[in-house]
């Protein structure tokens, strides 16, 4: 089983403490509160797709363990472009009506772990397994909601590079990617990402870094690249 992180505060350079922040990405910092994900937290993506995998690549090419549940059709062919490291990623695809526990097992072990819920999850369930987050100081992402979260991202609308007049391929999406939340995350955020990029990164981007006229509307959860059944995932469990 791998061991979680310390749970103990980081001590800052100016004798206070800070609670301790898995790393994300480069461009996603701007997003978070306290530039990462916060030990210990919630952080809700409205829905699945490249952003959730792209949360998680920081901190696995660190060194965390980290679990995927509820989501049968995730794989990491992207993320492992931007370090999502396979061989310390497990992967729980139909958890089942016991989902909650799996989830706190994951926790137990995991620094970060994915989750999309059924459904709406009880306020019970909440309840637990934000307690189980508080005593071993990982990090919860939920795809999907998951009322009172500290933090809450989506992506407000992407462009497509690659297509022609009715041909050519898919090949980058600067995406809009807008972040509040509650505390330090309730001041709204938003920016522009190439979610992916050509090369299958994530960086920060801006309007005029892509031409007039490509098309909006794609969902986030159709992006090309960022789905399909990866072998090297350990199936927990077996």
């Amino acid at each position: 089983m791998p061991r979680p992180y310390p749970a103990v505060p980081i001590p800052s350079p100016e004798g206070g403490v800070i609670p301790p922040v898995l790393p994300v990405l480069p461009g996603l910092r701007g997003l978070l509160p306290r530039g990462g994900l916060v030990r210990g937290s919630v952080v809700a993506v409205a829905e699945f797709g490249l952003l959730c995998l792209a949360l998680m690549a920081a901190a696995s090419a660190d060194g965390a363990w980290c679990g995927i549940a509820g989501i049968p059709e995730a794989g990491v062919l992207a993320a492992a472009g931007l370090g999502l490291d396979a061989e310390r990623t497990l992967l729980v695809p139909a958890p089942g009506p016991a989902w909650p526990q799996v989830v706190a097992s994951l926790l137990d072990g995991c620094e970060l772990v994915l989750l999309r819920p059924p459904g709406r999850a009880p306020v019970q369930v909440r309840q637990r397994l934000e307690a189980t987050l508080r005593r071993g100081r990982g990090v919860l992402l939920v795809a999907g909601d998951w009322p009172g979260a500290p933090v809450r991202l989506r992506v407000v609308t992407q462009r497509w590079t690659g297509l022609g007049d009715g041909h050519g391929r898919l090949r980058a999406s600067c995406a809009e990617v807008a972040a509040d939340g509650r505390g330090e995350a309730a001041m709204a955020r938003t920016c522009w990402l190439w979610l992916p990029a050509e090369d299958g990164g994530v960086a920060l981007a801006g309007p005029r870094d892509f031409p007039d006229g490509l098309p909006f509307g794609i969902p986030a959860g159709d992006q090309p690249g960022t789905l399909g059944a990866v072998p090297a995932l350990q199936a927990a469990g077996g």
